[in-house]
C-alpha cells in the first residue's frame, strides 16, 4: 500500500448548511459535482461534505454516537497571527471556538473549533512540522 490519503469524508446532518460553511465562510474551492455530496479542493487532497445518514449507512454503521470521535483534522498555517486570523473566520461562518489560540507544549501555536456537526479542526502554527515534515530519515 501506498501511504496516502485521498479523499477525507465528513458526515453532516444538514448538506446545505455544510457547504455554505465551508465554501463560504472558510473559503475552501469547491469542486464541480452532482449529488448529495460535495467535494472541496485542499491542494493534493480532498474534503466531501456526505449526508451522516447516508455515510453510516455506506460504511454499516449504526448513526447515532456523540462525544468525541477520536479524530480531529489540523490545519497549518505560516504565524501564530494567522492562527487567530483563521479562527475567527470559522467563528464568523458558524464554527464553535473549543480551545482559544494558545502557546502549545511542543512549541507551536494553536486552537481548535468545531465545525457546525461537531468536527474538531485544529489550526496550528508549528514551526517544527511546517511547512513540512522533517526528514526523519525513512523513504520508500
Amino acid at each position: 500500500m501506498q501511504p496516502r490519503i485521498n479523499i477525507i469524508t465528513l458526515g453532516t446532518h444538514d448538506l446545505a448548511a455544510a457547504i455554505h460553511f465551508y465554501e463560504d465562510g472558510l473559503s475552501f474551492p469547491r469542486m464541480s459535482f452532482e449529488g448529495d455530496v460535495a467535494f472541496f479542493n485542499l491542494n493534493g487532497s480532498c474534503l466531501a461534505v456526505y449526508p451522516w445518514e447516508l455515510l453510516a449507512k455506506d460504511a454499516t454503521v449504526a448513526k447515532e454516537g456523540t462525544g468525541f470521535r477520536g479524530i480531529t483534522l489540523a490545519h497549518n498555517v505560516n504565524s501564530e497571527a494567522e492562527v487567530n486570523v483563521v479562527l475567527e473566520q470559522a467563528k464568523a461562518a458558524g464554527a464553535n471556538i473549543v480551545k482559544p489560540a494558545q502557546a502549545t507544549d511542543w512549541g507551536g501555536f494553536s486552537g481548535y473549533f468545531s465545525d457546525l456537526d461537531g468536527h474538531l479542526w485544529e489550526v496550528a502554527f508549528n514551526p517544527i512540522f511546517w511547512p513540512g515534515p522533517p526528514d526523519i530519515g525513512i523513504s520508500n
